[in-house]
């Protein structure tokens, strides 16, 4: 009778499982340190283990020339200082290129007296945390950076636009490498900025935005703050040649430099002026037609290729919303689709579109649009009930999906109407556009709106609500050569082109850039 073995074999199956299951407790926890939280496993025994909070890293590093990997020490306030080992990515040639060059900028900030060797300091979005190291490097041991993935023990992580720090805590934030141009919510990182520096705190942004627009704009995102100075400086990689280094501190109800603090809302008043900054992008502009065209349908698809689009002058980045208005929008199709969203230059920004069309014929396909707010009204220059005339020039046709909207009038002029007229609301069209968008947004409006151009462009003028579009698209409405009677002009409008050049060029004169349409 051979001897059991039951009991061996069963003993045996326990231990295997027990040393499966460690071996998958060891592997969840790595995994989870090193993939989750970004951490590294050269610091702790075995991932397992955190560094005691009580002690203190203060990173040193060597001559970058030598070619010698970079040393940190570790202090603890009651032990003999221990040297465990440095990361292998401090010694990486682009690591220590970026540290020895945040070290030359932090230098000449101290030397400003911008930044000193007190101060708690916090350097946003940097991913692995060169700008931290350098920090340290020179004194300022009090430092951390944040970014979405921890690069511990220099990087912690959070978000820039919603940081894990109580209100003003640091003397000193920086923003490098371009940051907040990537960003694509520049206001929030704005606002979270202001709200984690401390009153008298400096901040130092990094950007590749030079023109005077992008500038401007920029400004108007930290109200809260102060221009200190704006220099140029060489960048250190091919990524960023050159930078625009801005200083500014955080002040309490202050503007920037004669910008006036702004209302959210963008309630300008009653008057307002058009910075020189956007007038002198009047002279980028194509030039205006002067000469009446023929066939002003084909003059326009030569025009398009001519038309200076400020999107494509200049950088948009530090806006803190992008919105298209279409005036006299027409179905989905007409311009929002056909022209803006496939040519206008968006720099990858996401629009809110707002279509305005009275005739109730187009309304139905934009319940269906994401992204697109109806307005089912005309716009006006006050609030009340009007009247528009069904289009009955010669030679024109109904159109299949619309009946061609002609012009609108008051109620008190109804009279004057030809041909079939419907009934529609009027809104202040200015007051609506002062409730909706700021001076910190950018805004770009197309309008096509039959002959009321010579009511609504004075109303925004007069209110002041000019200032709040950054371009414009006019179509001008006037007694045009007809494509059906050679040598006849319409008599749906009384303006003529001359007085369109007029407007056209009132308008660019005060500062504002617009555009001939058709």
């Amino acid at each position: 009778m051979e001897p059991s073995t039951g009991k061996p074999s069963f003993l045996r199956n326990i231990l295997v499982r027990v040393f499966l299951f460690c071996v998958l407790i060891i592997g969840i926890r790595f995994a989870y340190i090193v993939i989750i939280r970004g951490e590294s496993c050269d610091i702790g025994d075995f991932c397992f283990f955190s560094l005691p909070e009580n002690l203190n890293m203060v990173a040193v590093i060597g001559q970058f020339s030598s070619g010698s990997s970079s040393a940190s020490t570790i202090i603890d306030n009651d032990s003999v200082p221990a040297k465990p080992k440095t990361p292998d990515l401090w010694a990486t040639k682009d690591f220590q290129k970026a540290a020895h060059f945040y070290s030359s900028i932090f230098q000449d900030l101290i030397s400003e007296g911008y930044l000193k060797p007190n101060s708690k300091s916090l350097c946003v979005e940097t991913q692995t945390g060169p700008e931290v190291f350098a920090l340290k490097e020179i004194g300022v041991s009090d430092s951390v950076g944040i970014f979405k993935k921890a690069s511990k023990p220099l990087v912690i992580s959070g978000q820039t636009i919603k940081q894990p720090f109580k209100n003003n805590t640091f003397d000193f934030i920086f923003s490098g490498a371009g940051m907040l141009d990537k960003s694509a919510k520049a206001a929030d990182f704005a606002a979270e900025i202001g709200r984690t520096l401390k009153p008298e705190g400096f901040l130092v942004v990094h950007t590749a935005a030079k023109d005077t627009y992008s500038f401007n704009s920029f400004l108007d995102l930290f109200n809260c703050c102060k221009l200190m100075r704006s220099i140029d400086i060489d960048g250190f990689d091919l990524s960023m040649p050159y930078i625009h280094e801005i200083v500014m501190k955080k002040e309490s109800e202050i503007g920037i430099q004669g910008h006036r603090v702004k209302n959210p809302g963008g309630d300008l008043g009653n008057k307002c002026s058009v910075p020189g900054y956007k007038q002198g992008l009047i002279r980028k502009a194509e030039p205006v037609i002067e000469e009446e065209p023929s066939k002003p349908w084909i003059t326009l698809k030569k025009n398009l290729k001519n038309i200076k689009y400020l999107g494509s002058m200049v950088d948009i980045s530090f806006k803190q919303r992008y919105v298209y208005i279409d005036v006299g929008a027409r179905s989905y199709g007409s311009s929002i689709v056909s022209w803006f969203k496939k040519q206008y230059p968006k720099q990858n920004k996401t629009f809110e579109i707002y279509a305005i069309e009275a005739d109730k014929t187009f309304h139905e396909e934009y319940k269906f649009k994401k992204g697109v707010t109806l307005l089912p009204y005309a716009a006006w220059v006050r609030n009340e009930t009007l009247f528009f005339e069904i289009n009955q020039d010669p030679g024109h046709k109904v159109v299949e999906k619309g009946r061609g909207m002609g012009r609108i009038q008051p109620t008190q002029s109804k009279d004057g109407s030809v041909g079939e007229v419907d009934k529609i609301k009027g809104f202040d069209f200015a007051d609506w556009l002062k409730s909706t968008v700021s001076e910190r947004d950018f805004v770009v409006m197309k309008m096509d709106v039959e002959g009321t151009e010579f009511d609504l462009i004075p109303r925004l003028f007069e209110t002041g609500a000019i200032c709040l579009i950054d371009e414009i698209f006019l179509e001008c409405h006037y007694n045009r050569w007809q494509k059906c009677c050679p040598g006849e002009r319409t008599h749906k409008y009384q303006k003529t082109y001359g007085q369109c050049l007029d407007l056209f060029t009132s308008l660019r004169e005060s500062g504002v850039l617009v555009h001939q349409w058709w």
